[in-house]
C-alpha cells in the first residue's frame, strides 16, 4: 500500500506550518481537509494559509469552490481526494492531508461503503437541483419530516430506536436526518453502522491485500498537532485580533453584501451550509447592521464591535473543542476498532519556542518510520502531554458504550447525551438542587394524600 500522511489537530495548533515543513522535507504535496477552506475569495474568515508562507509547495483543494457553486459536501471532497491522492503517489510524492474537517478527513482514510450509504443522504453531494429542490422532493414524499421535531423523533423511536435514544431532543436536524435515512434506505441507520462493525471484524480476520470495509485505504500515519486547553485558548483569542487586523471585518461584510443582493434577485442562500456558516459572519452581524443604519455613536458602535469580536473568540475557543473531542471521541474510536491506534501520534504544540524539540524533529522521524514501511515508536512515549492524553483514552475506552445514550433526570426534567455528561449532571448543584425539589414534591403530595385520606 502507498503512504499517506495525515495532519490533524484543532485550529491555531500549528497544523498547516507542519505540513509545510514536511512537504519540503519529504518531497509532499499538500491536500487541504477543511472544508471551509475549500472556498474562493475568503482567505481571512477561513484561516487559509497565505501563499507566501506556502514555500512553494502546492496547496490543492484550497479556493476550489466559488460563492455562487453548490456547496461542497463529503460525496465530492473524498472523490476528488482520493483522485489527488492517486495522482500525487503515481508522481513518486508524499500525499499529506491536512486539516480540521475531521470528518471529512476520516471519510477518505476509512473505506466505509455501508456509512458512506447514509451519509450521501445526510451530506447531498450537491450533484442535484441543490437543496431546496431535494428538501422540497423529500418532504413530499415524508410529510412527517416537515413536522414538530417531537413528532419526529416518536418515530424514529418506532422505526430505530437506538439512534433515537443517541439524540438529544433538542437536535432536531439529526433526528430528522436519522428516519430519513430510514426512509430511504428502508433500514435504520443503526442497522447500517453495526453492519459497517461486522464487516470490519470479518475482513480483519481475512487475510488479504485491499482494504475490507471499514479498513484504512492507505498505509497511514496521522500526526495529531495538540495544545493544552489554555495555552491554546489564549493563542486563538490572539488569533482572532490578528484576523482583525488583516480583515476579517471586510470579508464578514462583503459576505453579507453578497447574500443581500442574492435576496434581491429573488435568490435565497442557504445559511446552514458551507461557507455560510465559517465562524466570523454570523458573530460580526449585529455590528455590520449597525454600521450599516448608521443608529449608533462612535463609542456604541466601538463597544458593540469589541463585543462581536469577543462573540468570534469564544465560537473559535468552542470550535477547537469541538475538534480534539472528534478527534478523542471518533477517530481514535475508529483508528483502534481496526487495531490502527498506535499509528495515531500526539504532537504537543503547547510551546511555540520548543517547535523544533516537540514538533519538528519527531515529526519528521516518524515520516521516515513511514515511507520505510519501519517500526515506529509508541505513540506514548513523545511527551508527557502525550501519554497521559492517550492513556486517559484507552481507559476511557474500555467498556465504553458503542454509541452515546441520552439518558433524561426525571428530578432536573434534563436530557444528557452519554455517561460522561450524565456524570457530570448527578455531581453537579443543580441536580442537587433538582433532588431537593423532587422530595419536596413528593412530601407534598404524599401530606394532600394523607390529609385526603383522613377526610374521607
Amino acid at each position: 500500500m502507498h503512504p499517506l500522511l495525515t495532519i490533524v489537530g484543532a485550529t491555531g495548533t500549528g497544523k498547516s506550518k507542519l505540513a509545510v515543513d514536511l512537504a519540503t522535507r519529504f518531497n509532499g504535496e499538500i491536500i487541504n481537509g477543511d472544508a471551509m477552506q475549500l472556498y474562493r475569495g475568503l482567505p481571512t474568515i477561513t484561516n487559509q494559509i497565505p501563499v507566501e508562507e506556502r514555500n512553494s509547495i502546492p496547496h490543492h483543494l484550497i479556493g476550489r469552490v466559488e460563492l455562487d457553486e453548490e456547496p461542497w459536501r463529503i460525496g465530492p471532497f473524498r472523490r476528488e481526494s482520493l483522485r489527488l491522492i492517486a495522482d500525487i503517489q503515481a508522481r513518486g510524492k508524499l500525499p499529506i492531508l491536512v486539516g480540521g474537517t475531521h470528518y471529512y478527513t476520516q471519510a477518505v482514510l476509512f473505506n466505509e461503503p455501508l456509512v458512506g450509504e447514509v451519509a450521501d443522504i445526510c451530506e447531498q453531494d450537491g450533484s442535484g437541483a441543490g437543496p431546496a429542490a431535494e428538501e422540497e422532493e423529500t418532504s413530499a414524499k415524508w410529510p412527517i419530516l416537515d413536522a414538530p421535531t417531537e413528532v419526529v423523533l416518536q418515530k424514529l423511536r418506532e422505526v430505530d430506536p437506538v439512534m433515537a435514544d443517541r439524540w438529544h431532543p433538542n437536535e432536531s436536524r439529526k433526528i430528522r436526518r436519522s428516519l430519513e435515512v430510514y426512509f430511504q434506505t428502508g433500514r435504520p441507520a443503526s442497522e447500517i453502522y453495526a453492519e459497517q462493525k461486522r464487516l470490519t471484524r470479518e475482513a480483519m480476520a481475512r487475510d488479504g491485500a485491499g482494504p475490507g470495509p471499514g479498513q484504512l485505504r492507505f498505509r497511514t500515519m496521522v500526526l495529531w498537532v495538540h495544545a493544552e486547553k489554555e495555552v491554546l485558548n489564549s493563542r486563538l483569542d490572539r488569533r482572532v485580533d490578528a484576523m482583525v487586523d488583516q480583515g476579517l471585518i471586510p470579508e464578514a461584510r462583503q459576505m453579507a453584501e453578497y447574500i443581500q443582493a442574492k435576496e434581491a434577485q429573488g435568490v435565497t442562500i442557504d445559511q446552514t451550509r458551507g461557507v455560510w456558516v465559517a465562524i466570523g459572519l454570523k458573530e460580526l452581524a449585529p455590528y455590520l447592521t449597525a454600521l450599516a443604519d448608521g443608529s449608533l455613536g462612535g463609542h456604541e458602535l466601538e463597544a458593540v464591535k469589541r463585543g462581536c469580536i469577543e462573540s468570534v473568540k469564544t465560537a473559535t475557543r468552542k470550535y477547537a473543542t469541538s475538534q480534539t473531542k472528534w478527534i478523542r471521541n471518533k477517530l481514535w474510536t475508529s483508528l483502534a476498532e481496526v487495531g490502527m491506534a498506535h499509528r495515531l501520534y500526539l504532537l504537543d504544540s503547547s510551546v511555540v519556542d520548543d517547535w523544533e524539540k516537540c514538533i519538528a524533529a519527531p515529526s519528521e522521524m516518524l515520516v521516515q518510520t513511514l515511507l520505510a514501511d519501519e517500526p515506529a515508536p509508541d505513540p506514548k512515549s513523545l511527551s508527557e502531554l502525550a501519554r497521559v492524553t492517550l492513556e486517559a483514552k484507552e481507559a476511557q475506552s474500555k467498556g465504553s458504550e458503542e454509541m452515546p445514550k441520552c439518558i433524561t433526570c426525571d428530578s432536573c426534567n434534563r436530557t444528557m447525551t452519554g455517561e460522561e455528561q450524565w456524570n457530570i449532571h448527578i455531581r453537579s448543584h443543580a441536580h442537587k438542587r433538582g433532588l431537593k425539589a423532587a422530595r419536596k414534591r413528593a412530601e407534598r403530595a404524599e401530606h394532600l394524600r394523607r390529609r385526603e385520606s383522613t377526610q374521607e
